[in-house]
């Protein structure tokens, strides 16, 4: 046994599998995230996982994605063989006289790939199965399209990057690939001589079997500096190859045909970061450390001086003449927000309260309904958009009706926008039946890869992709891919600018829409509306003072002259719904620049925002004795926001204190919201009914993921929702009201 045991340490597979472990730690932090994110403990959030175990193509699971995908991960695996080879070769003397040397190598470096595939097909048939309902038949055929992808960019490798030895790309390539020529530049010492010769007695030769390296003369240093040389140069031109093709697939993100899996995007992009790891580290040497401190103060300096620019834009808007940009201070907003503007803004607010209610049929006295929605990614989307659907169909189309306002946060607000986009277009016949259930579908549809392709392909690898609308040029990036895909999915029925439904909102036609993302800058919110709404910037007791706590911006009065009412309604839902590093933050011309993000940090409920509409509506509700409903649509219940906290570790113990606000910040919006309500029927003169209705999974503990793709165990779960016995009574006590 004790041999046995001798003799498997000093297996080649063995020793290079520790020498990753004591000198590759950030080569295999690559491998590390795409394990945790396969496991659900990186990225959760966002949904990733799914785009690994269940990759899209053409918006399926199937045969072309997963052959796709493994296309990709097969890239992945040699640029791990190509990259190890480069910086570790001198370690493994007896390999220079081996028959195919690199193809020895791959072999016996390959246990790392070898438990990833097993690992990675085991959780993509259990996720299949679990998640996606999938037949074992169609599962089989999955794992053969992911084998084959595998296989067929393996056998292309060893055919072409290792057998054919001379074309015009490699010859090129060669010429600035040599490594003495960049070693000119970088600094040598004693620290860069390595003599640790791994102490290897058996390996796994070409032919499978397992022979002993006394068998193998010591290499001549001239060979294994041509192996190395051509080697190098392989690596160099994997990765050249694998940026290009992403440039070029980039190009055509707005082609679905052209759109490879965002898993397969992102796995690319891995191999291309890899490469780039392997070479610095081969470069660099005993300098490494301090080379990628320089590399991070560069990078920062290029970010600080925007020579390099990670904020995206809001289409539509102007950004020409930054030396005309309206300053953003307190003054400017002064004098923008006079009490003059308050009370005329105000008034136009109630005449259009007027003219929907002269729109109504005569005797018709049921509520008027303010609806808010919770931000919650795309299960949030689906959610809010199949209760309005169900409460509409329920009320026979009254809900629409009687619906004056909407207002909330990131996917909520898409659902409702969805939503009434679908009625205003059925009342111009372009769509016969409003309450299909593949207008459910499209709201459900996925959102997240399109992201992460053009994070692969466009934001990392092409900033110079443009696209021109409107007769302004805008940099295309995952905001843009986030807009097309929302306009693709809802048939185009979201494609219009916010000044196209100024008329409708203006006569009470349609709801009145009010989208509200954050100012990131100072925490105030941005107020995007077709109609002035000045009087929901500020506090109406302040308006007499000399220095009112302005805590909103009117974003068409603030942007006047830079064309704000062409301003894409896609645009104006993204930046309600930018969740960190997801969607990009957007900037909006101004001195300085105004930071927009997620209206969640403001108000993830749409609550605060519904109450002072209503506050300042007051009169008017006094003088027309009609009664209110507000209908809360959150994806959490109210009294149920927190799940259970872990057991308190040294960990919890240092990191709690840090996050406790990040981590219940939901639940303390939510406690606020509860202590507003108590007050609105007072100043309503008690016509207020506030009515929830919340997403509670059929698994307390297990709410489909909060991003921007569902699966189809989690769009079901959220659809059996609709049925729970407590929304149940609140349907019907609306279908009651609404009569």
């Amino acid at each position: 046994m004790k041999k046995a045991l001798n003799n498997l340490y000093y297996f080649l597979p063995v020793q290079l599998l520790l020498l990753h472990f004591r000198r590759n730690q950030l080569l295999l932090s690559f491998w590390l995230i795409i394990v945790l994110t396969i496991t659900g403990h990186f990225a959760a959030h966002f949904g990733a996982s799914a785009l690994l175990l269940a990759p899209e193509y053409l918006g399926r699971i199937n045969f072309t994605a997963m052959f796709l995908f493994g296309s990709a991960l097969a890239v992945f695996f040699m640029t791990w063989h190509i990259t190890t080879f480069i910086i570790h070769t001198k370690r493994l003397p007896y390999m220079g006289a081996t028959r195919h040397a690199f193809s020895v190598y791959c072999l016996n470096n390959s246990l790392v790939p070898v438990v990833f595939l097993i690992f990675y097909s085991v959780a993509s048939i259990r996720f299949q199965i679990v998640n996606e309902h999938n037949t074992v038949l169609w599962i089989l055929k999955l794992q053969m399209g992911f084998y084959l992808g595998i296989t067929f960019v393996i056998s292309v490798s060893f055919l072409y990057f290792f057998r054919v030895s001379r074309d015009f790309f490699k010859s090129t390539l060669t010429m600035i690939a040599r490594p003495y020529v960049w070693r000119r530049f970088i600094p040598r010492d004693n620290l860069d001589y390595e003599p640790d010769v791994l102490p290897v007695r058996s390996f796994v030769s070409s032919n499978l079997k397992i022979e002993k390296c006394e068998d193998y003369a010591p290499y001549h240093p001239r060979v294994m500096n041509t192996i190395m040389s051509r080697h190098h140069r392989n690596v160099i031109f994997a990765a050249f190859f694998s940026y290009v093709g992403l440039f070029v697939i980039g190009q055509f993100m707005d082609y679905p045909f052209f759109r490879i899996p965002a898993g397969a995007g992102f796995v690319l992009l891995f191999s291309i970061f890899m490469g780039f790891v392997g070479a610095f580290k081969y470069f660099m040497k005993s300098w490494e450390a301090l080379g990628w401190l320089s590399f991070a103060i560069l990078l920062s300096l290029a970010v600080s001086n925007k020579i390099l620019d990670l904020r995206s834009v809001a289409y539509g808007i102007d950004y020409k003449n930054k030396n005309s940009y309206r300053p953003y201070d307190y003054d400017t907003l002064r004098a923008l927000f006079t009490p003059e503007k308050y009370y005329a803004d105000k008034a136009i607010a109630e005449a259009r309260l007027d003219a929907w209610e002269a729109g109504l049929p005569s005797g018709d006295t049921a509520p008027l309904v303010v609806v808010s929605t919770s931000g919650g990614g795309l299960r949030s989307t689906y959610w809010t958009f199949n209760v309005l659907q169900y409460l509409d169909s329920l009320s026979g189309g009254a809900l629409y009706k009687h619906t004056v306002l909407m207002t909330g946060a990131s996917g909520g607000m898409i659902g409702s926008t969805y939503w009434r986009a679908l009625h205003e277009a059925a009342n111009k016949g372009l769509v016969n039946n409003v309450y299909e259930r593949k207008y459910s579908d499209n709201a459900g549809k996925d959102l997240l890869n399109a992201v992460i392709f053009s994070l692969a392909t466009v934001d990392l690898i092409s900033p110079i992709n443009k696209i021109s609308f409107e007769g302004n040029t805008y940099h295309r990036d995952r905001g843009y891919a986030f807009e097309h895909e929302l306009v693709t999915n809802t048939e185009g029925l979201l494609s219009k600018t916010i000044g196209y439904y100024t008329e409708a909102e203006s006569k009470g036609k349609t709801p009145q829409l009010i989208i509200s993302p954050t100012i990131i800058n100072d925490g105030r919110r941005l107020i995007i509306s077709t109609q002035p709404v000045t009087f929901l910037t500020q506090p109406e007791y302040s308006l007499k003072s000399e220095h009112p706590p302005i805590d909103a911006v009117d974003f068409q009065a603030f942007l006047q002259g830079r064309h704000p009412e062409e301003l894409k309604l896609t645009s104006a839902l993204r930046m309600n719904a930018t969740f960190p590093f997801v969607l990009p933050e957007v900037k909006l011309p101004a001195k300085p620049f105004i930071n927009v993000m997620d209206a969640g940090l403001r108000d993830n409920f749409g609550m605060e925002l519904a109450n002072r509409y209503l506050f300042a509506m007051r009169d008017w509700v006094a003088r027309h004795q009609r009664k209110i409903i507000v209908i809360e649509i959150r994806d959490s219940r109210e009294f149920d926001v927190i799940l259970p906290a872990p057991e308190s570790g040294l960990g919890n113990m240092l990191v709690d204190p840090l996050f406790v606000i990040q981590n219940d910040w939901e639940a303390i919006q939510s406690y606020k919201h509860s202590f507003m309500k108590e007050y609105s029927p007072y100043f309503l003169q008690h016509k207020v009914d506030y009515v929830t209705i919340s997403y509670v999974p059929k698994e307390t503990t297990k709410f489909a993921a909060l991003n921007f793709h569902l699966t189809t165990n989690e769009k079901q779960d959220i659809y059996q929702s609709l049925f729970n016995r407590e929304n149940q009574a609140q349907f019907n006590h609306l279908q009651s009201k609404l009569k």
